[in-house]
């Protein structure tokens, strides 16, 4: 079988989180339960891409979230539960069985209430010191929602399909969330451009990627130059986290002139110490990730 453009970009993910576990051993058992999930979300998404292969592309003018497949999504949700149950911490793995219990009616209601819904999923992860011993504990996702964490693990591969299905549209200004889905940004970018780099965001949900002014703070909106300041560490100097003095906001920004290699969503959940440091001088993470952090 052919190895499609959307199969290289899940591997790539697969393999960098691979590769990052043996570098950064504080972070492989975070790392390795990602790769199984990506695996899985891999599969999914070729199996949506296979159903809905000769369906037109979405109008840019249609909201993504319009979209929601119940008929083809559930019949795939008893899987992703057994999953979910054989890899994740006890705490996600425990919510995973009990809401494999409770059936269909109620998988669509997580489903819906996330989809749907302004699920905010970074309610109670915001106390440093509880953010810190949760880190170092790899209790992933432990404040959050649990169905609404399994919700939007499930989900992302089917919002990356309708994302990368379509068609472009031309923004006017740099929206502090995804403007296909809504969505938060999960990670920032920077790429070369001329004799400096270019930002951009990347969504939590869809994974679309939309460019970003350099200073403004995605969560307050703030501009102010002095409000505005990056720290990095130089054992891990691509990566570096971008922090807002107004609101007292965080997001990290993969750095892709420095390391070309790094994939931004892995990069980003393997700097756990950044995070530590964040949240130990007062910054709340403007959208936790996969492993809760």
């Amino acid at each position: 079988m052919a190895l499609t453009m959307n199969d290289a970009k899940w591997d790539r993910r697969i393999r960098r989180a691979n590769e990052l576990a043996s570098s950064y051993p504080f972070s492989a058992e975070g790392l390795h339960y990602y790769a199984s999930v990506a695996t899985f979300q891999k599969g999914i998404y070729g199996e949506i891409e296979k159903a809905l292969a000769d369906s037109p592309k979405i109008s840019s003018d249609r909201p993504l979230r319009d979209e929601l497949d119940f008929f083809l999504l559930l019949p795939k949700f008893p899987g992703f539960l057994s999953m979910i149950q054989q890899i994740a911490p006890a705490p996600l793995a425990e919510a995973a069985l009990t809401l494999a219990r409770k059936g269909s009616t109620a998988w669509q209601r997580a489903i819906e209430d996330f989809w749907y819904g302004d699920a905010d999923l970074t309610a109670g992860m915001n106390e440093a010191g509880a953010n810190a011993e949760r880190l170092e504990s790899n209790d992933h996702a432990a404040a959050a929602d649990p169905d609404q964490v399994l919700a939007w693990i499930f989900l992302q591969p089917y919002a990356e399909y309708l994302a990368d299905h379509r068609e472009i549209e031309i923004l006017d200004g740099t929206p502090s969330t995804c403007p296909l889905c809504g969505g938060k940004p999960a990670v920032g970018v920077l790429r070369s451009e001329g004799d400096g780099a270019k930002k951009s965001l990347i969504c939590m949900l869809c994974a679309h990627e939309w460019l970003f002014r350099r200073i403004y703070c995605p969560a307050c909106g703030e501009e102010r130059e002095p409000q505005m300041a990056y720290y990095s560490a130089p054992e891990i100097a691509h990566v570096r986290v971008d922090v807002c003095d107004t609101c007292h906001t965080y997001l990290k920004s993969i750095d892709l002139t420095k390391t070309g290699l790094a994939v931004a969503v892995v990069d980003e959940l393997a700097t756990i110490p950044l995070d530590l440091w964040a949240r130990e001088h007062g910054y709340q993470k403007l959208q936790i990730n996969l492993l809760g952090t």
